[in-house]
């Protein structure tokens, strides 16, 4: 059974929350989308930030099968470093209004509906699923159910009413960068190692015939 980990982080600033959203892919049940954890912190610095991921992610279960995606729209360059710095190997996203996503590197900079489009798109297929009895389970469905898409007419740029105006957000916004990069990644191919020789037989031969010579 093939999976993979998705892990959201949403840092907020100041006074707002950080979240952080894990999500588990199922390959076998269509590419579905499973809610694991979700969690959020107010006030807590930068650098206990990444010590708190860096912990989450040497776990046995994550451990070289996640992808870290952050939110890097507000917190700049410098904190997304900081979890470079870790070794942490992290998908940074700046979000925009705009209608095409771009990428330096591990750099990205993604279209609000983009992320609004995944959850969208996974939740109408029911390829997202959010257990009830998962802590802050109901919030996220709640927050999801609110969300609306609004289009402006003379820029025809997205503008989200619910984003970063309610005052939970930020576990839509976790779970949307986990679901949008899991879209994007793909498993690497690894193809099976086939013995140049089948038979002992066969290996005895080439070495008969280098003899020869």
């Amino acid at each position: 059974m093939l999976t993979k980990f998705f892990i959201g982080l949403d840092l907020g600033q100041a006074n707002d929350y950080t979240a952080v959203a894990v999500i588990e892919r199922l390959k076998p049940e269509g590419d579905a989308y499973h809610v694991r954890h979700l969690e959020r912190v107010r006030g807590m610095p930068y650098p206990a930030i990444v010590d708190k991921i860096l912990k989450m992610m040497e776990s046995p279960l994550l451990k070289r099968n996640a992808a870290l995606v952050i939110d890097q729209t507000g917190c700049g360059r410098p904190v997304f470093d900081m979890f470079t710095d870790a070794k942490l190997d992290p998908i940074g996203v700046s979000i925009h209004g705009g209608d095409a996503a771009t990428h330096d590197g591990r750099a990205w900079r993604v279209p609000k509906r983009d992320l609004v489009g995944c959850l969208q798109v996974l939740l109408q297929s029911s390829r997202l699923k959010v257990a009830s009895k998962l802590e802050l389970g109901q919030i996220l469905q709640q927050e999801m159910l609110n969300f609306k898409v609004k289009i402006d007419p003379l820029t025809a740029h997205d503008s989200y009413s619910a984003w970063r105006e309610a005052d939970h957000d930020d576990l839509v916004l976790s779970v949307a960068l986990a679901c949008w990069w899991g879209e994007q990644y793909v498993e690497p191919l690894i193809l099976p190692v086939q013995p140049m020789y089948k038979t002992y037989d066969d290996l005895d031969g080439l070495h008969a015939w280098r003899r020869r010579f």
